[in-house]
């Protein structure tokens, strides 16, 4: 794969991150994380929506909408499970 190929990747899986962190934290909390909190929050989100989507056997269709569905769905999962631990 080139070299420019693998920049576009690379900023297309950080922007769908970004965009996924910052919905979770509009839903979940009522405000983003801030630019670096949203990425890694929507990528981590992403990691765990595609397990959680696997699991259940749900293929998200769409070249953009459905990986920003799934690190959206794994962002909310995660922003909750985190609200979770911090109150204990």
């Amino acid at each position: 794969m080139p070299e420019s190929e693998d920049a576009q990747s690379l900023l297309y899986f950080l922007l769908i991150g970004g965009v996924a962190g910052w919905l979770a934290g509009q839903v979940m909390k009522g405000g983003g994380f801030g630019l670096i909190g949203n990425i890694v929050i929507g990528v981590l989100g992403g990691v765990l929506g595609g397990y959680v989507f696997g699991l259940l056997e749900i293929t998200p269709k769409g070249e953009l909408m459905g990986p920003l569905i799934t690190a959206f769905v794994g962002a909310v999962v995660l922003v909750f499970a985190v609200g979770l631990i911090k109150k204990k």
